[in-house]
């Protein structure tokens, strides 16, 4: 399927200079949506993941149903103070500053293999510091897995783990 139909493109948004890729279209279409889900999981399915983590918030839309059709459970990843209960934390750096991304602790058994899905990889940031963060506690990332790639932005080269992205755009 040629799933670039189903993303608009908004040019200046968030702000000027910025291409905003936009999967709401593919989330809509009650078609593109699940085989877009059967695609990646067609490609991930080798890793042999335990468990899929995806961070805030297009990471849920992307990873839940992954994780769903792999027949694997869900964890989230969110931004500092979202989380209840015990966590660890790994802070990293953005264009204009730094965040700070979350999982709880229950879900770090060691040796766990996880499986990280996004919407987009764009810098790879936030990826890589979970990736990071997993790996430092005996969780290894066994591959990655987007909707879209932004291939000029070279994000895949912080990334350790075998990415799979289904769509990609040179920015």
């Amino acid at each position: 399927m040629d799933y670039k139909k189903y993303i608009r493109i908004q040019e200046d948004f968030p702000k000027k200079g910025i291409s905003f890729k936009d999967i709401s279209p593919l989330l809509a279409d009650g078609e593109a949506f699940p085989s877009a889900i059967a695609d990646l999981k067609k490609a991930v399915e080798g890793f042999n993941a335990d468990v899929v983590i995806g961070p805030e918030a297009r990471g849920f839309v992307v990873g839940a149903p992954l994780a769903l059709a792999l027949g694997k459970g869900f964890v989230m990843a969110r931004k500092k103070g979202k989380l209840p209960g015990e966590t660890v934390s790994r802070s990293y750096g953005l264009e204009y500053g730094s965040d700070t991304i979350e999982i709880p602790t229950f879900a770090l058994k060691k040796g766990t293999r996880v499986l990280l899905a996004d919407d987009l990889l764009a810098t790879g940031g936030t990826l890589a510091a979970i990736e990071t963060m997993l790996n430092e506690q005996g969780c290894p990332v066994v591959g990655i897995a987007t909707l879209i790639e932004l291939t000029d932005l070279k994000g895949s080269a912080l990334l350790k783990a075998p990415l799979f992205s289904l769509i990609k755009y040179p920015h």
